[in-house]
């Protein structure tokens, strides 16, 4: 069970090691201005291998589901950011258990976007963790969980795809070591340490100028590659895709300057050059050729 590119990888090693029944994921939702139905990778790559994939809007109360999955009579059922929480008798389908892979190590960051709030928090380590799922939110027995570093170059897309490795891993040699005999222990997580990283909204992105250039940065490798952190000019919404520091004499937050040809922000500590930004409708382009397109702009600022 999963949707997006991070359960991709899990699938793509399941269904390499062992006889994959059947695939869920989320219903096909439409995409951007032209609401193009686009299919998610996973059922993308379930069309390619000839997988069974069913696609059911609700998992609470559907009987017909129940009826599949149980004819099936799977041994394991795995879950990798399918993003509803599965009721009681759905978990006590499987022989051995449902098993959620999740990109954090819990308890901390249980929900939707811990990979996003790691960035966003500044977190130097996360990780992966295997856990029996019950039917709260990320609140299950922990099996085994393996740390990861956060390099600081890291954004959410680059972290999520370290992190399905990671759990794709994971997950075929624990189901392998159960294959061989081996029991399923797992351990209760401590509810007095746990944290929440709840879904990523469009205004999270919103960049507060009045904040440090660390957290601005981390904002923005938080937010990349949805929501993108944005801000405004002119009160048009324009989103920063990546930014590093300058070393110019320190202007006021928000003010923007063409300094050396380089597109020049300050915030509370620091003077940022903005590296790549985009206009909203607009192609992303280099924060030097943006500055030369605002040029009539008197006094530019961003909000």
């Amino acid at each position: 069970m999963g949707t997006p590119d991070f359960a991709l990888q899990s699938l793509t090693a399941l269904n390499k090691n062992f006889n994959v029944a059947l695939v869920i994921t989320q219903p096909d939702k439409p995409i951007g201005r032209k609401k193009e139905i686009i299919f998610s990778p996973v059922k993308t790559f379930c069309i390619q291998e000839g997988l069974d994939c069913i696609q059911p809007d609700k998992i609470k109360n559907n009987k017909e589901l129940l009826k599949i999955v149980r004819e099936i009579n799977p041994d394991i059922i795995c879950v990798a950011a399918y993003g509803k929480i599965l009721p009681q008798e759905f978990l006590d389908i499987p022989i051995i258990g449902c098993i959620n892979i999740h990109a954090s190590l819990l308890p901390k960051y249980r929900g939707a976007a811990p990979i996003n709030r790691a960035i966003i928090n500044g977190d130097t380590e996360t990780g992966i963790t295997l856990m029996k799922m019950d039917s709260g939110m990320d609140t299950g027995d922990i099996i085994s969980s393996f740390k990861l570093q956060i390099d600081g170059i890291d954004t959410a897309s680059t972290l999520t795809m370290k992190l399905a490795d990671l759990g794709a891993s994971e997950i075929i040699k624990l189901i392998k070591s159960i294959e061989s005999g081996s029991k399923l222990l797992s351990t209760k997580q401590n509810n007095n340490k746990a944290t929440v990283a709840p879904k990523m909204l469009k205004d999270d992105g919103l960049i507060n100028w009045g904040k440090s250039f660390r957290e601005i940065d981390k904002l923005i490798k938080g937010c990349n590659p949805w929501p993108i952190a944005f801000t405004h000019l002119n009160k048009q919404i324009v989103k920063i895709y990546e930014i590093k520091e300058h070393s110019s004499e320190k202007i006021s937050q928000g003010e923007i300057k063409k300094i050396d040809k380089s597109m020049v922000v300050g915030c509370k500590d620091k003077n940022i050059e903005i590296i790549k930004i985009q206009k909203s409708g607009q192609r992303q382009v280099a924060g030097k050729d943006f500055i030369n397109g605002i040029s009539k702009i008197e006094n530019p600022r961003f909000t």
